[in-house]
């Protein structure tokens, strides 16, 4: 009996992978999914220039024409073999019924002779999902650099060589170099002292007072105003130089004093040989003139000029010479 239970369990043991087996044999495998190809409505490939030299860019163009609802994208293959991709453009122009995409793929060939340009895979996104689109290779004719009668002159490609010593034949080049250099430095030097360089003001030394107030009064005397009819711009300049020359001389504003003011502060003050009778007629007749539009003759005019120059001579006071220092030496007499 227990040799028949030893002979079951060996059998149902050998027995399990011929029973198992066909569970997962029978399963298919798996596909490898595959893109739908699509065809564009019109195709222009073009090679700029036809002919190239060795590593020398050329472009690569692929005008492609199609629906308006199918978008063209350009995927760089991976394995470019004697190719360099260098950059691509892509640009879009839509009609009324149809769109055209343009691809301007600029690339080099590394190889002689008649090399054919990778094909150009596509994705291209539809109203029905993705599909994909190839252009074919096409061939371009790439030259070498050297010249066509390279091998009967006897041109060939020459390694690198190392640096050589050219010996120079004139001292000329060297001096004009030098020379060169010299004049840029020294003008580099002049403008930088030009721009550093010391200014000397000139001081025009200022004219004394009564000088100057004299001055003023023979440049009106000389405009003649009164005899052109312009007896008010007469009175205001003489009032303004009688005014500018008692404000320096007893140190005020009298610019900016009315007449009340003016009269007032000159009360106040230390003011021995002024006119006081006369400089307040002064200031009346020329108020009534400047303001009150009155009429003066052309006498008047002139001895109210005529007061300006005895007002100097009654009240200037020259200052006193500068003084010399104590320790001066004094002059040796013979």
């Amino acid at each position: 009996m227990n040799r028949r239970i030893s002979l079951l369990a060996v059998w149902l043991v050998l027995a399990a992978p011929v029973v198992a087996a066909p569970a997962w044999a029978q399963a298919p495998a798996p596909e490898a999914a595959t893109t739908e190809q699509v065809e564009p409505q019109h195709l222009s490939v073009r090679l700029e220039p036809q002919q190239v030299r060795i590593g020398d860019p050329f472009v690569y163009e692929v005008v492609i024409t199609h629906p308006k609802d199918h978008r063209y994208e350009l995927k760089v293959p991976q394995e470019t073999g004697d190719f360099e991709f260098l950059d691509q453009t892509r640009q879009r122009q839509d009609g009324p019924d149809s769109a055209t995409t343009t691809f301007r793929v600029r690339m080099s060939a590394f190889a002689l002779g008649s090399v054919t340009v990778p094909a150009l895979p596509f994705d291209v996104a539809t109203p029905e999902g993705p599909k994909a689109f190839t252009v074919p290779g096409r061939a371009v004719d790439v030259t070498s650099t050297l010249p066509p009668d390279a091998d009967g002159q006897g041109a060939d490609l020459f390694d690198y060589k190392p640096p050589e010593e050219v010996p120079i034949r004139s001292w000329r080049l060297v001096l004009t170099v030098l020379g060169v250099l010299a004049a840029a430095l020294l003008a580099w030097v002049l403008f930088r002292w030009w721009r550093n360089r010391p200014t000397h003001e000139v001081v025009v030394p200022v004219l004394p007072l009564d000088v100057r107030t004299r001055k003023a009064l023979d440049a009106l005397k000389a405009e003649d105003l009164p005899s052109r009819g312009r007896v008010k711009d007469f009175y205001f300049r003489l009032s303004e130089i009688v005014r500018g020359y008692l404000g320096e001389r007893y140190g005020f504003e009298a610019l900016e004093c009315t007449s009340s003011e003016l009269m007032a502060s000159l009360r106040r003050m230390s003011t021995p040989g002024l006119p006081e009778d006369k400089l307040m007629r002064f200031v009346s007749e020329s108020d009534m003139v400047k303001y009150a539009r009155a009429d003066s003759s052309a006498d008047a005019c002139r001895d109210a000029l005529a007061f300006g120059y005895s007002l100097i001579d009654t009240t200037y006071v020259p200052p006193p010479p500068p003084q010399a220092p104590d320790n001066a030496a004094a002059p040796r007499v013979q």
